[in-house]
């Protein structure tokens, strides 16, 4: 049988790359440059960029879970006691973090279509965001070489 697992782990990095670079950007860049430029240039720029993003960002998302899940079902699901080795606690503890990203990203989309999304709810949802995902780079990092 051939293995498309090279296949998954190049999606997942590129989708991960473009999801933690976008919330990454939006909170190291926008939201500083939105303070120094004039109000109503500010205000511009810090809503069009997200509504851009919300155009492409929920294929990014659903392409980055189903390829985790692609290369979990590929590598690891024949191995029997994988929960109890450290890789595996790690990630575990990993794809725990990546529901809890979950979660928020699809609470900010509903909020962001119902019109709910305020900024101070905006600039949280995407500081947590991006905690976790910081967590998620470093567990990644971890399992291979703790």
């Amino acid at each position: 049988m051939v293995s498309y697992y090279g296949l998954f782990i190049t999606l997942h990095l590129l989708c991960a790359i473009t999801f933690v670079g976008a919330v990454f950007f939006e909170v190291l860049v926008i939201e500083p440059l939105e303070k120094t430029l004039p109000p109503g240039v500010g205000h511009q720029v810090a809503e069009a960029i997200p509504h851009r993003v919300r155009g492409f960002m929920p294929i990014i998302v659903g392409v980055l879970y189903l390829s985790g899940a692609a290369m979990f079902w590929v590598k690891f699901t024949t191995i029997p006691d994988f929960f109890q080795t450290k890789f595996g606690l790690l990630l575990t503890t990993k794809v725990l973090l990546t529901f809890g990203v979950l979660g928020i990203f699809v609470a900010a989309m509903r909020a962001a279509r119902r019109g709910t999304m305020d900024p101070c709810r905006f600039k949280y949802t995407h500081r947590i965001v991006g905690s976790l995902m910081l967590g998620i780079a470093l567990l990644a990092k971890g399992m291979f070489y703790l």
